[in-house]
């Protein structure tokens, strides 16, 4: 398999540390709102991800994390007047949940800072004495001058105006690129003991230290095989991990970085500062988890994504038909293998660098020529089966599938609806067998109006929801 490499900005072979073994670290979110879409691009990333290489064969070991302590969550504490174990508890069952709507498997590992704190702090006391942090006032800080890779993950060329923004003030650090490890308490603040300083950790050593106690190769040049997160985290987050990761155990922390792409709103970047961040759980009401999954999903992991329900809608009708192939096939039980030429196109295509176009290509071709076989010979069990077996396989790789077919053209109406249109087609039942087919069509017309659309049959009258 190749993969993008964002700090050798390549495509690299992947070659993994221990062989036939995959050690994956992904940055989760910070816990004091509900999901948007930002996080559920990058979940879906590292999830696409990782059922490739599981399919691949790879033993996969997958962590991410949950931050659990900052300033938006003390802030919000301070605000609602609720405990930090109250709001933090709160929004990781809901992120969780809004990431199982959209098909994400959960990680191996889901570390949380709050319950990595001896890690950090030993971490931090082992940078301290080995002269690559220092203390101020106001916290110990990662001095960055020590570290002659500094900036070699992200290669940004970083001007005083720009660092300011982004890491924290301290008249006190020897250079402004220089990063708090530990931020010693302030009035108001949440506050765990430490030998250099009651206070709390900083942001970026939470996602070292949890590499070092969860998944670290223990020798070797590596710590895990790749590192992933969104592309806005490449710097200062994940410059600042390698670098304190690479003075603390004299290893890099990653073989591989990835990063995946924003998603934008009326082409600005995602961002609750710009007042445009969609949440998930907004989106969900409207549009089922699988159709959201498969549209983002549908354009390459490293591009940004334009959020728009127009393209999400088109995005839907490319789903459909491969519920339409399932419904077809409904009554057939899966070979137990797919087509060999089907899995080797879609497998070589998401191989490189996940490459999902060429994927949903295959799966285009492979969808339109079962319906033609379907055509000219609708009783060929054999392909049936293989079908089936072709659809297991897209669902098993990317999450996409597996719902019943005829439920799936049910997504997008409520109980309370489906419950009049049951009642509906019993009337048009009764009325044609009564010859009033006025009547029966009658019915029909009003329900097309209703974007649900009639199909007759011999087992009887199906129903879908043709639009939204």
């Amino acid at each position: 398999m190749h993969i993008y490499d964002s700090a050798k900005k390549t495509k690299s072979l992947f070659k993994p540390i221990n062989k036939g073994k995959a050690l994956i670290y992904v940055c989760g979110p910070t816990v004091y709102d509900d999901a948007h879409l930002g996080h559920a691009r990058s979940a879906l990333a590292f999830d696409l991800l990782r059922r490739v290489l599981t399919h691949l064969g790879y033993k996969v070991t997958f962590v991410k994390n949950f931050t659990d302590i900052d300033d938006k969550i003390i802030k919000k504490m301070n605000e609602s007047g609720k405990s930090l174990d109250e709001i933090t508890s709160f929004y990781t069952k809901r992120y969780k949940e809004d990431m199982r709507a959209i098909g994400v498997q959960d990680a191996d590992i889901e570390p949380k800072a709050t319950q990595s704190l001896k890690t950090i702090i030993d971490f931090t006391q082992n940078l301290l004495d080995k002269g690559y942090a220092y203390i101020t006032s106001s916290g110990v800080y990662f001095d960055t001058s020590k570290d002659d890779k500094y900036l070699s993950v992200s290669h940004r060329h970083v001007d005083e105006s720009d660092m300011r923004s982004r890491v924290e003030e301290d008249e006190e650090k020897k250079d402004i690129k220089d990063f708090a490890l530990w931020k010693f308490a302030k009035k108001g603040d949440m506050s765990y003991p430490a030998p250099f300083g009651d206070g709390r950790p900083g942001w970026h050593i939470e996602c070292s230290a949890m590499i070092k106690e969860h998944l670290a190769n223990k020798c070797g040049e590596y710590q895990i095989d790749i590192h992933g997160g969104g592309a806005d985290l490449l710097f200062p987050h994940h410059e600042n991990e390698a670098a304190q990761t690479r003075k603390e155990s004299s290893q890099e922390i990653a073989k591989y970085w990835m990063h995946n792409g924003f998603v934008t709103i009326n082409g600005e970047k995602m961002s609750k500062s710009l007042g445009n961040s969609f949440f998930l759980k907004d989106i969900l009401r409207v549009y089922d988890g699988e159709i959201v999954r498969f549209y983002l999903l549908s354009t390459h992991y490293r591009a940004n994504i334009n959020f728009n329900e127009t393209d999400l809608l088109q995005s839907k009708k490319r789903l459909d038909k491969i519920y339409r192939l399932k419904k077809r096939i409904a009554d057939t039980q899966s070979s137990p293998l797919p087509d060999k030429e089907f899995e080797h196109e879609m497998t070589q295509a998401l191989k490189d660098d996940l490459n999902i176009s060429k994927a949903l290509s295959a799966i285009d071709a492979m969808v339109a020529n079962a319906n033609d076989i379907l055509d000219k010979n609708p009783k060929d069990n054999d392909k049936k089966a293989q079908f089936a077996a072709n659809i297991k396989l897209i669902n098993s790789v990317l999450g996409i599938g597996e719902k019943e077919a005829f439920s799936y053209f049910h997504l997008g109406v409520s109980e309370e609806e489906k419950i009049q249109i049951e009642t509906l087609l019993k009337e048009r039942l009764d009325l044609k067998a009564k010859k009033e087919f006025k009547k029966a069509d009658f019915i029909r017309e009003e329900l097309a109006k209703k974007g649900i659309s009639l199909m007759d049959g011999i087992d009887g009258t199906k129903w879908e929801k043709v639009d939204f």
